[in-house]
């Protein structure tokens, strides 16, 4: 990935543009500072669509080796079903005699033997219809399953392959990213630099002084657990589709860091923020979630103090960064029902670490 420095901007580029110099090279600055946020978006949005045709198949893969696994018992039943219904009839046929059952009753000399007779052919006649039951219910057992498990596979090869065609349109976008950066000088890197991060410090004041956050609040224990190990992931880099342990995308960061707790949640960011409970920013405790953008692509999680754990974007590394570094959302909490910790001390690192500049992450 190209090593441009603007880091993945949160406000608007015109409301940052506003907040520092007028003039051309600003609305320059501007420009460019839009056209690279919605490259940056188009990338992620695309990262996440490939993270969930990727948990799809997945699971998809699962069905079709679970199937696959009771097509293989059904047909071993059917044998068996098959097998008993042979060896009643090759019975059956031993035991008759082609004469009908009340011809050998008038024509025998020991009525009890053929009355006997009589019952172990009526016995065995119920036996074999029960066996032909079982074995016609095994047969539509067992084709039933064989269809299921050719769909089963044909929706596998399916998402294989709009898993790859996503795969390309993420690697389309981040080459688009990559020809834009390489296009700047090392002045309009550092324009959008500058531009980038008063845009992130004025939309931070504007939310702070709204009274949206909340005050200090303990996480739960699960909640603290996640925020300690997104916190020593902070300096691996960046990867679409990536879910550590050496690299992560930010929703790979957020699932990988509560799962490590104990407490599973979506992989993607926008299956967090359509499944997990949300709640207030006044009511955001450490551990949480925090959604951003219209669409929900990019997830961070909260560490407190107006502060988040994040994978930016590509080519950066994961950081801690204001709440506001991107438009936000909404949050969302995995464990509501969890009661906070009493005693909590935030991990010194997520306290001390800043929003670093990309150039110097990278």
């Amino acid at each position: 990935m190209s090593a441009g420095s603007a880091a993945r901007p949160g406000p608007s580029a015109s409301s940052a543009a506003g907040a520092g110099a007028a003039g051309p090279g600003a609305r320059s600055a501007a420009r460019l500072l839009t056209d690279l946020q919605q490259r940056y978006r188009d990338a992620e949005r695309a990262t996440e669509a490939y993270n969930a045709t990727t948990e799809k198949l997945g699971r998809q893969r699962a069905e079709v080796a679970r199937l696959d696994g009771k097509l293989v018992r059904a047909r071993l039943s059917l044998r068996d079903s098959r097998g008993a219904a042979g060896r009643l009839a090759r019975q059956q046929y031993r035991s008759s005699s082609g004469v009908s059952s009340y011809v050998r009753l008038l024509l025998t000399r020991d009525l009890q033997r053929a009355l006997d007779e009589g019952q172990v052919i009526r016995q065995v006649s119920r036996e074999r219809a029960r066996t032909m039951d079982r074995l016609a219910g095994s047969e539509r057992h067992a084709a039933g399953l064989a269809r299921r498990a050719r769909k089963a596979l044909d929706d596998r090869l399916s998402l294989a392959a709009r898993q790859r065609k996503e795969r390309d349109q993420v690697q389309d976008r981040l080459k688009k990213v990559e020809k834009l950066l390489a296009s700047l000088t090392a002045r309009q890197l550092s324009a959008l630099d500058a531009l980038e991060k008063r845009g992130t410090e004025t939309a931070q004041r504007k939310l702070v002084t709204s009274g949206a956050l909340s005050g200090v609040r303990a996480p739960s224990p699960q909640g603290q657990e996640a925020v300690e190990y997104a916190v020593r992931q902070l300096g691996k880099p960046y990867q679409w589709g990536g879910a550590g342990p050496k690299s992560y995308d930010c929703s790979g960061l957020t699932s990988q860091a509560w799962g490590h707790a104990g407490q599973p949640i979506p992989r993607t960011s926008q299956e967090q923020w359509a499944r997990l409970p949300r709640i207030p920013l006044s009511e955001l405790r450490p551990g949480d979630l925090v959604v951003y953008f219209p669409e929900a692509t990019h997830v961070a999680l909260y560490v407190g103090d107006g502060k988040v754990v994040q994978a930016p974007r590509p080519g950066t590394r994961i950081k801690v960064s204001p709440i506001a570094a991107n438009p936000v959302l909404g949050a969302v909490r995995p464990d509501p029902a969890a009661k906070p910790v009493r005693r909590y001390t935030p991990p010194a690192t997520a306290a001390a670490a800043t929003d670093v500049r990309d150039g110097n992450a990278r």
